[in-house]
C-alpha cells in the first residue's frame, strides 16, 4: 500500500498475545485513518451494555494517513474508546510524537483489548514487540515513567503512559505522551483498567509514497503559505491558545457569565502569561511552536517547569473555578500533567462542585472539610491532589461532572450544564448549540464550533471562503463544514492549530476551494484518485458511523440537548430558546440524509456511503436502554493510591 503501512497491531492483555494484520485496502480507502479506523473498529466490535472500565472495552490508536510524511503539522495521533467519562464515543487527539513515531515503526492503527492480572508496559521496536513487566512503573506520576523508560530504552524512544489517575481508574484520567500532550476523554482509566501503563516506541521506517515528488511539491507549498501566515506568524507562534484567554470568552464561575476582554483579570491575559515563559516548543513536524514552555516563580512548586497550558487550563481550572491566581493555576496544570488528568474535565467538575457549595447544596460535611469558595485557590489544589488519588470527596470529583451531578442529587443536575455528559457553557439557540448538540463525543469545541463561524475572522482564508459564498453565515450549512474540516484533519493526523485556524486544520486550503487540495495531497500520496467529493463522503461516513455508535449506547435525539441555567430554563423564553435549538438540530440531520426524528443516518443514506450494515445493525438490535452517563461502580471499590506528587 502507498500512504499507509498497512500493517494493524492487535495486542490481547489477558492471554499476552500480539498480532499484526493487514489493513483492509477498502476500509483504509474508506475511512482514510485516525479517527476513522478507530470509529469503524469500535462500530464493528463494541455492542450496547459494554462496560468501559471491563475488559471487553477497547483501546483503539490510529496515525494519521498523511502522518510522518512531509506535509508538516502532521503528528496527531487519535486515542479512541468507550468513555468511562460519557459512556459514549471518547476519542482524544494528541500531538507529541507518537503518531509520527507509530508510523516510522510501521503501524497504521493498535487496537489493545483485554486486561493484564498485573501491570505491563509494551515496548515497540520497529517489527519487534514485546510485553515487559511494569511493577516498579505502577503508582509513579507519567514524568517519572517517562524518565525511567527512557533511561532504559534509550533516547529516541517516545512514551506514552499513565499516571496515578489512569491507575485509580478516575474517569477524567488522560492517556499522556511525551510527559505533556494529553489525549483525553477518560482513556486513561481504560489503560489503568488493563494494567497498562506504558508504551514504548521506535522507529525507524517510512511510509512509501504512490508520487513522492509531487507529494513533496504540495507540501512545500503547504509550509510556505502557513510560514508567512499572518495568524501563523503573530499570533500561534507568539501566544498559541493564550489568545484566546481575551479573545474567547471564558466562562466565570461555572458558567455563570462569560468574561469579556475587560473583565479578565489582567494578570491571567494573554500578554501576562508571558512573564512565567521560558521558552516555546512545538510537535513533531511542526515549526509554529505554539506551545509555552514556563518556571513556576514562587510557591509550594517554585522553580518546577511546565509544557503547554493551553486557553483551556487557564479558563477550566481557573476563571471558571473562581480562581484567578496564575501561579495557582500552573501548579494545577503541572499536576494534572504528571498525574494524567484532563484539564477540562477535572476543571468543569471542580467548577460545578464549588457552585453547588456555594449555593448551599453541599457544605464542609460533603467536602471533607474542603473550603470550595470560589477564591479559594489552596483549597481546589488539594482538590486536585485528592481526586487524583481518590481520597474523600476527591473520590466523587473523580467521578467526573454528570456522574458527581446524579450521585448527589437535591437539584444539582439543574447547574451541570452539560451535553452527553460534556461540557463547554450555556449559549443561546444558534451556531454553538447546534455545535455541542451534534458533536460525537459530547459538546466540544473542537468537532466543528471554531471553523463554522466568525470566531476566526481575523483569518484570511475565512474571508475568502465567505467572499467565494463556500461559507456562509446559515449555522447549519456552516456547520456540516465545519463537521467536515475537523474531521477531515482528525484523518489525516492533522494538527488543527493553537488558535483553530482553517490553514492549519486542512492542507491547501487556502488555494481557494474546500477539499480538492486535500484530495490532491491524498491522491499523490497513495495513488488512490481521490477527489473533493470523495473525501466530503469520507467524512459523512465517519461521522454517520460515530453517531450510530452513540446509539447504540443510549444516545437518542432528546440528547441532543440545549443546556440551560434553571432560573431561565423554566420560563417561556427558555422553552422558546430550546424550540429554536431543536429545529436548528432536526435542519441539520435533514441536511445530512439523516431522520429528524431520531438523528441517525437512514437506510439511504448508509447504502450511499457504502456502510449499509450500519443500519441493519441498528434496525436489528434497537430498542437500546437509555443513556443516563457511563456504567458507575461502587465508590469503595475503586483502586486507591500512589505516589503524591
Amino acid at each position: 500500500m502507498f500512504g499507509w503501512c498497512g500493517t494493524v497491531l492487535r495486542v490481547d492483555l489477558t492471554c499476552k498475545t500480539l498480532e499484526k494484520k493487514d489493513l483492509d485496502p477498502q476500509v483504509a480507502q474508506d475511512f482514510l485513518g485516525g479517527r476513522g479506523l478507530n470509529a469503524k473498529t469500535l462500530f464493528d466490535e463494541l455492542g450496547p451494555g459494554v462496560d468501559p472500565l471491563g475488559p471487553e472495552n477497547l483501546l483503539c490508536f490510529a496515525t494519521g494517513t498523511l502522518t510522518a510524511t512531509t506535509m508538516g503539522l502532521s503528528s496527531r495521533l487519535h486515542v479512541s474508546t468507550l468513555s468511562p467519562y460519557s459512556g459514549i464515543m471518547g476519542d482524544g487527539n494528541v500531538g507529541g510524537a507518537m503518531a509520527h513515531v507509530m508510523k516510522r515503526a510501521g503501524y497504521d492503527q493498535m487496537v489493545v483489548s483485554g486486561a493484564s492480572d498485573t501491570p505491563v508496559y509494551l515496548l515497540i521496536e520497529d517489527g519487534d514487540v514485546s510485553f515487559h513487566d511494569a511493577d516498579d512503573l505502577w503508582g509513579l506520576d507519567t514524568w517519572a515513567t517517562t524518565d525511567l523508560l527512557v533511561e532504559r530504552h534509550g533516547k529516541g524512544v517516545c512514551v506514552a503512559c499513565i499516571g496515578q489517575a489512569g491507575e485509580n481508574l478516575v474517569r477524567l484520567a488522560s492517556t499522556m505522551v511525551d510527559k505533556y500532550a494529553s489525549a483525553s476523554r477518560g482513556s486513561g482509566a481504560v489503560w489503568g483498567s488493563k494494567k497498562l501503563k506504558a508504551i514504548v516506541l521506535r522507529g525507524t521506517g517510512r511510509p512509501e509514497l504512490f508520487d513522492r515528488k509531487g507529494f513533496l511539491a504540495l507540501s512545500k507549498e503547504d509550509k510556505r503559505f502557513m510560514a508567512e501566515d499572518r495568524v501563523q506568524k503573530e499570533v500561534a507562534a507568539v501566544y498559541g491558545s493564550h489568545y484566546g484567554i481575551t479573545h474567547w470568552f471564558p466562562g466565570s464561575r461555572n458558567f455563570e457569565k462569560e468574561l469579556s476582554p475587560e473583565e479578565v483579570p489582567e494578570q491571567l491575559r494573554h500578554e501576562a502569561w508571558k512573564e512565567y515563559e521560558i521558552d516555546r516548543v512545538g510537535c513533531q513536524s511542526c515549526h509554529i511552536k505554539c506551545k509555552n514552555v514556563y518556571k513556576i516563580p514562587k510557591g509550594d512548586r517554585k522553580g518546577e517547569i511546565g509544557e503547554g497550558m493551553e486557553y483551556e487550563a487557564v479558563y477550566c481550572l481557573g476563571t471558571n473555578c473562581g480562581v484567578e491566581d496564575p501561579v495557582a493555576i500552573m501548579e494545577m496544570e503541572n499536576l494534572c500533567d504528571a498525574y494524567g488528568v484532563d484539564v477540562i474535565a477535572i476543571g468543569n467538575t471542580i467548577a460545578l462542585a464549588k457552585d453547588l457549595y456555594n449555593r448551599g447544596i453541599i457544605d464542609d460535611s460533603v467536602t471533607g472539610g474542603l473550603d470550595l469558595s470560589w477564591e479559594n485557590a489552596k483549597d481546589q489544589v488539594e482538590l486536585v491532589h485528592k481526586t487524583v488519588m481518590r481520597e474523600g470527596f476527591g473520590n466523587l470529583i473523580a467521578e467526573g461532572m454528570y456522574s458527581l451531578a446524579k450521585i448527589i442529587g437535591n437539584g444539582a443536575m439543574e447547574h451541570c450544564y452539560h451535553t452527553k455528559g460534556l461540557g463547554r457553557g450555556v449559549y443561546p439557540a444558534g451556531l454553538f448549540t447546534l455545535a455541542h448538540a451534534i458533536a460525537t463525543r459530547g459538546a466540544d469545541h473542537l468537532r466543528g464550533r471554531s471553523w463554522s463561524c466568525g470566531e476566526n475572522s481575523d483569518e484570511d482564508v475565512l474571508k475568502d471562503l465567505m467572499d467565494k459564498g463556500i461559507i456562509t453565515d446559515d449555522p447549519v450549512h456552516s456547520m456540516i463544514h465545519g463537521e467536515r474540516v475537523t474531521t477531515l484533519a482528525d484523518t489525516i493526523g492533522r494538527c488543527k492549530g493553537a488558535v483553530n485556524t482553517w490553514t492549519c486544520a486542512l492542507p491547501l486550503i487556502w488555494k481557494g476551494s474546500l477539499f480538492d487540495g486535500l484530495a490532491e495531497m491524498l491522491t499523490k500520496a497513495t495513488g488512490i484518485p481521490y477527489t473533493g467529493a470523495l473525501v466530503e463522503a469520507v467524512s459523512d461516513r465517519i461521522g454517520a458511523v460515530e453517531r450510530a455508535f452513540n446509539a447504540r449506547q443510549g444516545i437518542t435525539l432528546a440528547d441532543d440537548m440545549l443546556p440551560q441555567r434553571p432560573e431561565f430554563k423554566h420560563t417561556q423564553e427558555g422553552a422558546a430558546e430550546r424550540e429554536a435549538h431543536m429545529a436548528l438540530v432536526k435542519a441539520w440531520y435533514e441536511e445530512n440524509g439523516y431522520d429528524p426524528e431520531t438523528g441517525l443516518p437512514t437506510r439511504e443514506t448508509c447504502d450511499r456511503l457504502n456502510i449499509s450494515e450500519v443500519v441493519t445493525t441498528l434496525d436489528k438490535e434497537r430498542p437500546y436502554k437509555k443513556w443516563d452517563g457511563p456504567l458507575l461502580m461502587a465508590l469503595d471499590a475503586y483502586p486507591k493510591g500512589g505516589q503524591r506528587v
